[in-house]
């Protein structure tokens, strides 16, 4: 086996070390040691989108990714959509967006070349607090989900606060999507007294292959 290769590192605002490593073709983006995401395993993204968009009433939507991560859930949303849809990608960190565009853009095709994509480098939350009736569709793919943070500040996206403004950019008939790395009843509760209606859908993390499963929430105000 070959050695593992740091490609680069960057520091989050949160003051975290955040890495990306590839070994034999693998990528991997750690923070502080821990795994965030790899090539290895994007099947749950994709069940994900094909989820929520399979909700959308609309022929020509507005989405919102949040996280860009390795550039896979913004692929599936775009492959499913039509070509005079909108994809609005909410990426925190510029140095995620440099290396999807410099070394992860061969694993989805390189999705932020679309002409589709409009790319917000900002917080997702800001992104929905500021962008009221906009979007048909919300995809969340932050972190781990609503437990498993590796970035605190991102907690307000799955209370209360967050749960109202999501239900104000989102068009009458939209519907929210979210990504966890496993099962999260307080998360359910939360979304409950929003005033959502929601599914919990179990996934696997790698298409056709046994091993870990995610947890993907499909809800509506």
């Amino acid at each position: 086996m070959k050695p593992q290769v740091t490609i680069d590192t960057a520091i989050t605002p949160d003051g975290r070390e955040i890495i990306l490593y590839e070994r034999d073709g693998v990528h991997t983006i750690r923070v502080d040691g821990f795994e965030l995401m790899s090539s290895r395993a994007h099947g749950s993204e994709e069940e994900m989108a094909a989820l929520v968009l399979a909700e959308v009433a609309e022929e020509q939507p507005h989405v919102l990714i949040g996280g860009l991560g390795m550039g896979y859930t913004l692929r599936a949303v775009l492959d499913v959509l039509t070509s005079r849809a909108r994809v609005t990608v909410a990426e925190l960190l510029p140095e995620i967006v440099d290396w999807n565009r410099e070394h992860l853009a061969v694993l989805a095709d390189s999705p932020l070349d679309d002409p589709r994509v409009e790319l917000v480098i900002d917080d997702v939350s800001r992104v929905v607090g500021s962008r009221p009736d906009t979007f048909d569709a919300i995809l969340l793919d932050v972190d781990n989900g609503p437990a498993a943070l590796t970035d605190r500040r991102n907690a307000r996206l799955y209370v209360a606060d967050g749960l109202a403004d999501i239900k104000r950019s989102l068009r009458q008939g939209g519907v929210l999507g979210v990504w966890s790395a496993g099962p999260d009843h307080q998360y359910e509760r939360a979304l409950r007294r929003a005033g959502y209606r929601f599914r919990v859908e179990t996934v696997r993390a790698r298409r056709g292959a046994k091993g870990p499963k995610h947890t993907i929430f499909v809800a509506r105000p």
